[in-house]
């Protein structure tokens, strides 16, 4: 079987190629390397299981090249800076819906696709009303990159019933792990190396969020894919608690060992980090639990791991 990989250099991407590489499977990489970096794939660099196809998948011919016999398609491919929202709208609708039909309509032609699973994001709720929220919540996103997953949701709904493949999006919290390079925990260690002294941290650090251990996510991502049994299904995959910005700070900090003056500047009127943010966020697993998939680390432990992770890697450059 041919496994489409989109977006596999990067973060998230890349720990989903180890493991499809592991369990045996002829894996396909495609990737601009925007955001990505072949770095992340170091190990598996010139295997006779993997290729790797640069180019943009904005262009319709990249995509028909990417997906020429594939069964199976994870699409991770896209703009991930949500702070873009409020100043580039346009990116996201370009590198994130454009691109996302571009490779449905290459899926569509080329015939051989039996499932298609597409990372989404918790975004997609906005300012949910409830907490957990479940997936039959309303989708109210209140930043143009939660849109245009929704959108994307929407598309790969569309063509599952048309076209007669299995689908599904994931609807991630906030994953976390090596080889991140965006987020909170990055930028708080950036700027401690930078200057140990001071963390600016944005907003007011109340703020409160789900995070998810990059294992836990990628175990949660194939059980899904084995799993699939209809045209489309949506699945928050999430944590089963939440941590606040302070305490993220406080956990770095402690990594690092240690204790400099935490400032909270910038960010909205009511203490998000940036307009569009979504201030709270907690996601209602159960349909994943259900599943019979759990979390092996909470919220607290993924930050910690992920934390000391990093810094070993920054810290050796």
């Amino acid at each position: 079987m041919v496994v489409l990989v989109t977006g596999g250099a990067g973060f998230i991407g890349s720990h989903l190629v180890d493991a499809l590489l592991e369990r045996g499977y002829e894996v396909r990489v495609a990737d601009d390397l925007s955001s990505g970096s072949l770095e992340n794939l170091k190990r598996h660099l010139g295997g006779r299981d993997l290729e790797i196809l640069k180019g943009d998948l904005r262009e319709p011919e990249v995509c028909e090249r990417a997906v020429r016999d594939a069964e199976l398609v994870f699409h991770f491919a896209a703009n991930p800076e949500v702070r873009l929202s409020s100043t580039e709208p346009g990116v996201h609708f370009s590198e994130n819906v454009v691109l996302t039909f571009n490779l449905l309509e290459a899926c569509r032609r080329e015939g051989s696709i039996e499932a298609f699973l597409f990372a989404s994001s918790s975004t997609v709720y906005g300012d949910a009303r409830v907490h957990p929220t479940p997936e039959a919540h309303e989708l109210r996103p209140i930043s143009v990159y939660g849109a245009s997953k929704a959108a994307c949701e929407a598309l790969v709904c569309s063509y599952a019933h048309l076209y007669g493949f299995k689908s599904a999006a994931l609807r991630y919290a906030n994953i976390v792990g090596p080889r991140l390079r965006r987020g909170v925990i990055y930028d708080f260690l950036t700027k401690l190396k930078r200057n140990p002294r001071v963390l600016e941290v944005l907003g007011d650090g109340t703020q409160r969020k789900s995070y998810l251990y990059i294992s836990d996510a990628i175990e949660a991502t194939l059980l899904i894919a084995e799993r699939l049994s209809s045209p489309f299904e949506t699945y928050n995959v999430g944590n089963e608690d939440w941590i606040t910005v302070r305490e993220i700070a406080e956990v770095v900090c402690r990594v690092l060992g240690i204790e400099p003056e935490i400032v909270f500047s910038g960010g909205t009127p009511d203490g998000r980090g940036w307009p569009g943010d979504v201030k709270y966020m907690l996601l209602d697993i159960g349909k994943l639990e259900a599943l019979g998939w759990r979390p092996e680390y909470s919220s607290s432990e993924a930050v910690e791991k992920t934390a000391r992770a990093l810094a070993a890697e920054l810290w050796s450059t």
